[in-house]
């Protein structure tokens, strides 16, 4: 079995803050590369966003859970590096 990551791949977030613990494949296993909220079923939730709007995106959530928006850019700047976003590029 693949080693988890520590972050989703999609969008950044912790995997350890997936309550669902993360996606899933098409075959029901669970993805060790993206969390729920990405993937579900071996597809993405939201199959035609950008890097940039996937970005954005984060911000608003971060922004929802309390956090400053002026820090919400150092917490998804890496979000372009990440494994969907590479192979896209």
């Amino acid at each position: 079995m693949k080693t988890p990551n520590k972050h989703c791949q999609s969008c950044g977030m912790p995997m350890k803050r997936d309550a669902n613990g993360g996606g899933t494949n098409a075959d029901g296993s669970k993805s060790t590369i993206y969390c729920s909220h990405c993937y579900a079923d071996g597809r993405f939730t939201l199959p035609d966003i950008t890097a940039s709007e996937m970005q954005e995106r984060v911000k608003g959530k971060l922004v929802e859970f309390g956090i400053p928006r002026f820090l919400t850019g150092l917490f998804t700047g890496g979000i372009p590096k990440l494994g969907r976003w590479k192979k896209a590029a």
